[in-house]
């Protein structure tokens, strides 16, 4: 008996159903070399050709069609299994704050409308994250961006823009309706994330780029501890602007003469694996 991996069988039912390799791959939210391969790798397992392939038209073979009238029915029973059970998992790789100030009003929303999904997600920092992903432990992150450790992942979704901003409480009263030098700002306590994060390496690339060296007073794994810091007065915390909403509770933004550059947040995930059903549902919310 040919050992064949269902997801050969779920690619070339999209293919046959669609007679086109582009469509499956909009439709698996794979890239269409990877729907290529995946006919290629079923071919050689049958050793039958599946396909009739040219420029213009993709057309299923004898040994296509027989195959479909067996696949057909039995997809159909999955589909229909899957309306019910919302195509089984999704796991996330995110960091808390992420998941904290972004994530949950969509989890929330998916899972009111897939109440049997299940839903794992897993806290790390942004670049922890993606070797989460490469290593196959997640079906997708949400990450910040620039992030130079996305550099191998084949999918990337920008889907909200951010501002970073330098917070502190009223023991540093005089600096309000000032605007300060990254020079300037150096002078003071820093508080700021950690180097296993993409915000740590963002920041001391920016003093960098203006020939300064920061030298963080605090550095944390939590924005939501730097903020706490920050309102005990132990100095200014740096920190994303959607952390903080309109409540700064006795905080105060500390201005700088040249505005801050913007990032993102994205979603990143590997076409060249087919996608569950929960996992496409979720990433139509964005």
């Amino acid at each position: 008996m040919v050992d064949i991996n269902y997801e050969l069988y779920k690619v070339f039912y999209h293919v046959a159903a669609a007679l086109s390799f582009s469509e499956a791959s909009k439709q698996l939210f794979i890239s269409q070399s990877a729907v290529s391969q995946s006919i290629k790798t079923l071919e050689n397992k049958l050793d039958q050709t599946l396909f009739i392939r040219s420029t213009k038209r993709v057309q299923l073979t004898p040994e296509g069609e027989i195959l479909m009238r067996h696949i057909e029915p039995a997809m159909h029973l999955i589909q229909r299994g899957d309306a019910l059970s919302t195509g089984g998992q999704i796991r996330i790789g995110a960091s808390d704050t992420i998941c904290r100030y972004f994530l949950v009003p969509y989890l929330e929303k998916f899972h009111k409308a897939f109440p049997n999904a299940h839903i794992k997600v897993i806290n790390q920092t942004s670049i922890k994250c993606v070797e989460l992903l490469e290593l196959g432990q997640v079906d997708l992150i949400v990450v910040n961006y620039p992030n130079s450790y996305l550099s191998n992942v084949s999918s990337i979704k920008k889907i909200k823009t951010f501002q970073d901003v330098f917070i502190a409480n009223q023991s540093f009263s005089d600096l309000k309706d000032k605007k300060l030098s990254y020079g300037q700002l150096a002078q003071y306590p820093i508080l700021m994330l950690d180097k296993q994060s993409t915000t740590n390496e963002f920041l001391h690339r920016l003093f960098q780029q203006h020939q300064l060296d920061l030298i963080p007073e605090i550095e944390l794994t939590s924005n939501d501890l730097l903020m706490d810091l920050a309102r005990i007065g132990l100095g200014i915390a740096f920190i994303p602007d959607y952390c903080i909403n309109d409540n700064l509770n006795n905080l105060f933004i500390v201005e700088t003469e040249e505005e801050l550059p913007e990032r993102e947040l994205v979603i990143a995930y590997n076409e060249q694996i087919p996608l569950s059903r929960a996992t496409q549902e979720f990433l139509n919310y964005f």
